[in-house]
C-alpha cells in the first residue's frame, strides 16, 4: 500500500502524518512537495495534513488551494483515491471546493488545543468501517479556525446523506451541529478537525486515529 502527505509552506504536521501511517498500517509514505505537479504512481491514500499553510495568509487553507499539486489531488479523488484533510488540510478541501462549507473562527476566538471525545457519527465510510459500531472516540484538536459552518440547507443535505462522519460530544470550537468532520457525496473525501495523526497510538492518549488510517488503507 502506498499514501502521499502533501507538504505546504507551514504545514507543520506533515511527518506526524508520515510516522502515523506508517506505524499504523504498514504503508510506505512518500512527501510530496506543493509545488509539484504530480502525484507517486498507485498512491492509495492522500493526506493533506495539518499547520498553517503559507502563515495563514488571506484565509487559512486558501493560497495552499492553489498550490500546482491541488489540480494532481483533485484529479485522484475524481478518480474515487481516498483523500483526507487533517485541520489545515480540512480548511484547504474546503477553500478547494472538494467538500462544502468553511471553517471560521473559533467561537470564543480563542486558540483550541487539547483532547476530545468524538461520536462516530457514519460507521459506514471508508474511513470509520474499522471502528466496529464503536460511538466514541478520542483525538487532539488544535485550532484557532476550526468553526465549521454551513448554510442550514447545505448542514441539512450532508445530515441527510449521511456525510457528518464526526461530532463533538463537547464542541470546543463552536462548530455548525457540533460537526467535526465531513465527507464528500461520494464518500472518498474526508475532511475533520481532529488529528488523527496525534492519537494514533496509547503512549499518545488516544490510539483511536490509528484505525482511522486503517480503515482508508483496507478500502483500497
Amino acid at each position: 500500500m502506498k499514501a502521499a502527505v502533501i507538504v505546504f509552506p507551514g504545514s507543520n504536521c506533515d511527518r506526524d502524518c508520515k510516522v502515523a501511517i506508517e506505524r499504523s498500517t504498514g504503508a510506505h509514505v512518500d512527501m510530496v512537495w506543493h509545488g509539484d505537479t504530480a502525484l507517486p504512481d498507485k498512491v492509495d491514500l492522500i493526506v493533506l495534513p495539518g499547520g498553517f499553510s503559507y502563515g495563514d495568509y488571506l484565509r487559512c487553507g486558501a493560497m495552499a488551494a492553489l498550490s500546482p499539486v491541488m489540480a494532481a489531488v483533485k484529479a485522484a479523488a475524481e478518480r474515487g483515491v481516498a483523500t483526507v484533510g487533517i485541520c489545515n488540510g480540512f480548511q484547504v478541501l474546503c477553500e478547494a471546493q472538494m467538500l462544502p462549507g468553511a471553517l471560521l473562527r473559533n467561537a470564543q476566538l480563542k486558540y483550541v488545543c487539547k483532547s476530545v471525545e468524538l461520536d462516530v457519527t457514519n460507521a459506514k465510510t471508508r474511513f470509520t468501517a474499522g471502528y466496529a459500531g464503536r460511538r466514541q472516540v478520542v483525538m487532539t484538536v488544535g485550532n484557532g479556525e476550526g468553526n465549521f459552518f454551513a448554510d442550514d440547507t447545505t448542514l441539512e443535505r450532508l445530515e441527510g446523506e449521511g456525510q457528518v462522519v464526526f461530532r463533538y460530544l463537547d464542541n470546543p470550537n463552536g462548530s455548525a451541529r457540533g460537526i467535526a468532520g465531513i465527507v464528500n457525496e461520494a464518500g472518498n473525501v474526508l475532511g475533520l478537525m481532529p488529528h488523527p495523526d496525534r492519537a494514533f497510538e496509547a503512549e499518545l492518549g488516544s490510539a483511536d486515529g490509528a484505525i482511522l488510517f486503517q480503515s482508508a488503507l483496507a478500502s483500497a
